[in-house]
């Protein structure tokens, strides 16, 4: 398995999904660095919530809006920049735009899993405002979602692409980060990166 794919909408907290998988043994960490990472208090305590690359128009590495216009090689090409290949593990591949191409991924790359995170509307948009909004400095969310009435119109179409893609595909609900990794086929992550996902009122399903 080559890839991992992450669909989520702003606030969703899918961030947390990934952190709390990410130090897996069998995941491709190349992606990371300090300049990848953003810090935030909105839980109560100042952590490590946002790092390695992000994949978005307007962000680091850029997707067009139109993700049916690439094919799977011009799409590897991108997903691959961030990450150095040598060690021949799993790349988690996260963007928002994932959440309206479930479709056309589950199409080009049959063989890749994709972990839906969903939260209500009105949740991933307070959430997101309480974490920084358009001032989180890692990744940057000015250009394409550009200000609070277009976020807050993303954030509903993402969230209902993903509750339909749930609806399609069959899945499998985790309930916990050591849950999902056992779903994925991956070593289960340090024991101090426990999340329950009832607990950050989120739904996570891999399709």
């Amino acid at each position: 398995m080559k890839y991992i794919f992450v669909a989520g909408a702003p606030g969703s907290k899918w961030s947390s999904v990934v952190k709390n998988i990410y130090w897996s043994g069998d995941i491709n960490h190349t992606d990371y660095s300090e300049k990848r990472t953003y810090y935030h208090d909105a839980s109560g305590t100042y952590d490590l919530m946002h790092l390695g690359a992000y994949f978005d128009p307007g962000m680091e590495f850029a997707l067009p809006e139109n993700i049916s216009a690439l094919d799977r090689s011009q799409l590897e090409n991108i997903f691959d920049q961030p990450f150095e290949d040598r060690l021949n593990k799993i790349k988690i591949i996260k963007s928002h735009l994932f959440s309206e191409y479930i479709d056309y991924l589950k199409f080009l790359f049959p063989e890749v899993p994709i972990i839906t995170v969903h939260r209500d509307d009105d949740a991933c948009m307070g959430w997101w405002v309480k974490c920084g909004h358009f001032d989180i400095t890692y990744p940057s969310y000015q250009s394409y979602f550009k200000d609070f009435r277009n976020m807050a119109q993303i954030i509903k179409r993402q969230n209902a692409a993903i509750r339909t893609a749930q609806q399609n595909y069959p899945g499998q609900s985790a309930e916990t980060n050591q849950q999902l990794a056992r779903i994925l086929g991956i070593s289960l992550p340090p024991a101090e990166h426990r999340q329950v996902y009832a607990d950050n009122d989120i739904k996570v399903t891999v399709i």
